[in-house]
């Protein structure tokens, strides 16, 4: 990055980088000690303030900065308006709630929860979603998605119960390779004590219960609300009334499901397939 350039030609991460090294010098600080200071190293610092650190920095650095540089929240806040930036506006109350819930139960009928895709099935989603978008855009998108992984990495991270139909398994996205990936992804987080993963055959017939994905997010308070999508963007929907009739569709949903045992061989099957 280039110290003359307008900073309206710098993207966010460079932007967020210049403001990192304008106080760091304000502060007559070296980036030796900025990298002590935050726990990182001095060629993490260096990208930051270059804007070229992929994907992006990490949260604890900018709270980091903010305890270095007396600033507050200053770069924590920046760093969250640049990842709010790069959902949409409406899945961004979904995406805070999704970070402190207790429980997770998901239904996805087309394509696989964005909790659990990996880079590069999510790039395709996205290149598909958002063709006419730059791949900086792009990027930033399955940066985001991405970043959502985070909350398995709490004290206290959440159980997630995910209904996945064949159909997600079966819908070639990206090509062989990318879904080959995909799914021993998918294997490996099925083996978690904190993940469980059933599969809706086509074998099962007509649904059970609701054809639209949706999303319950149970709290430690007791609270819980229902998710859901459509072209136009997402709604959330908190009236015990509405929940609980989720609910009752996700336990007519799990009873139709293979165990997940039997989820597991038919995922295997399919990732020989596409192997093959």
């Amino acid at each position: 990055m280039d110290e003359t350039t307008p900073p309206e030609h710098l993207n966010p991460l460079q932007r967020f980088g210049r403001d990192v090294r304008q106080v760091r010098l304000a502060r007559k600080l070296t980036q030796k000690h900025l990298a002590n200071a935050t726990g990182y190293t001095n060629g993490y610092v260096s990208k930051v303030e270059s804007g070229t650190l992929l994907p992006r920095p990490s949260m604890k650095f900018a709270k980091g900065c903010d305890t270095v540089f007396g600033t507050g929240e200053l770069f924590a806040g920046l760093l969250q308006r640049i990842e709010e930036g790069d959902h949409p506006s409406w899945f961004v109350p979904y995406a805070h709630l999704e970070g402190k819930a207790s429980r997770i139960l998901d239904y996805s009928t087309n394509v696989v929860k964005g909790l659990l895709q990996t880079e590069g099935y999510a790039r395709a989603i996205f290149r598909s979603y958002f063709g006419h978008e730059e791949d900086e855009a792009i990027e930033g998108k399955v940066a985001a998605r991405l970043r959502r992984r985070e909350v398995f990495e709490r004290d206290n991270p959440p159980f997630l119960w995910t209904i996945v139909h064949e159909a997600c398994l079966r819908t070639v996205v990206g090509g062989a390779e990318i879904m080959a990936g995909q799914l021993d992804y998918l294997l490996r987080a099925a083996a978690s004590p904190r993940i469980k993963l059933q599969v809706i055959p086509f074998s099962a017939g007509a649904p059970a219960a609701s054809t639209r994905p949706f999303t319950v997010l149970r709290f430690t308070d007791s609270r819980a609300v229902l998710y859901t999508e459509t072209r136009v963007g997402g709604r959330m929907h908190d009236s015990a009334q509405t929940v609980d009739a989720a609910l009752d569709d996700y336990d007519l949903l799990r009873a139709h499901a293979l165990s997940p045992d039997q989820s597991g061989a038919l995922i295997k099957t399919l990732l020989e397939e596409y192997r093959a």
